[in-house]
């Protein structure tokens, strides 16, 4: 019988940090060391905000390179782990009766696979990724996320990727070892202190933790894949922070690991 696979959701912040040896890179190659190797991985990443619920389904995901500006060195990177269509399919099933497509057009993001490349360096698990419906509210996706719960008895690993905090108009862009704003620390605290003590309800609605929570969410695709993530934590469960720091003085690269 498989061991019941943790859940974590990582603050994946600067594409960069795929090829770099940094505190955040080196923290995710140790989870990868750390956990039993999983069957499969499934995917929530901010970088596949679209206006349905999609799964992809192809069993050779080609990796994107979905952004802009950066070293040429970074579009060279691919990351050819396996696709496992029938994982899709049990995504699909227990998600009904919401619509899911099982799409062969995607791929792997930058969410996924500048974070996968270090937790599992030899892109030797199969991974597949499910879209954020940006149409729907905050409650629809921590459902969703409830409804994902029977994978980490079949040795899926669930991978939430975004941030905490990502305010990209306060980042400060070329520069090094910036402090961060008050209220970025004061609502990372204050999402660490619900998680502690068990209370969801006030991170489902975030958009009511007042105004440290709208600086820190100006948008909300990189905040609810924690959404998902946090949704899979059973009655008692510990959660660890085993990644932290904030990047750029405005986003949070902390890690939440369910079990």
């Amino acid at each position: 019988m498989l061991k019941s696979m943790p859940a974590i959701f990582l603050g994946h912040g600067n594409p960069m940090n795929a090829l770099g040896r940094n505190v955040y890179s080196k923290g995710w190659a140790a989870i990868g060391a750390k956990i039993a190797k999983p069957r499969a991985v499934l995917a929530i990443s901010a970088h596949w905000y679209i206006r349905n619920t999609s799964v992809t389904a192809m069993p050779f995901p080609r990796t994107i390179h979905d952004f802009g500006g950066f070293p040429l060195e970074l579009y060279q990177v691919q990351y050819p782990a396996p696709g496992a269509p029938a994982l899709a399919s049990r995504v699909q099933k227990l998600l009904g009766p919401i619509p899911v497509a099982l799409d062969e057009q995607w791929g792997l993001d930058h969410g996924t696979w500048s974070v996968l490349c270090h937790v599992f360096p030899r892109a030797d698990v199969p991974v597949v990724q499910l879209s954020i419906d940006k149409a729907q509210p905050a409650a629809f996706h921590y459902g969703i996320g409830e409804r994902l719960a029977p994978l980490r008895d079949e040795g899926v690993f669930i991978v939430g990727s975004g941030n905490l905090v990502h305010n990209l108009h306060a980042y400060a862009w070329g520069q090094h070892a910036v402090e961060p704003f008050d209220w970025a620390v004061r609502f990372e605290k204050q999402v660490r202190e619900l998680l502690l003590a068990g209370e969801t309800g006030p991170l489902i609605a975030y958009e009511s933790l007042g105004s440290d929570a709208m600086l820190s969410i100006p948008t909300p695709d990189h905040y609810l894949p924690f959404l998902y993530v946090i949704a899979l934590r059973r009655k008692g469960e510990p959660v660890h922070f085993p990644v932290e720091g904030v990047d750029g003085g405005s986003v949070s690269m902390l890690a939440v690991q369910i079990g």
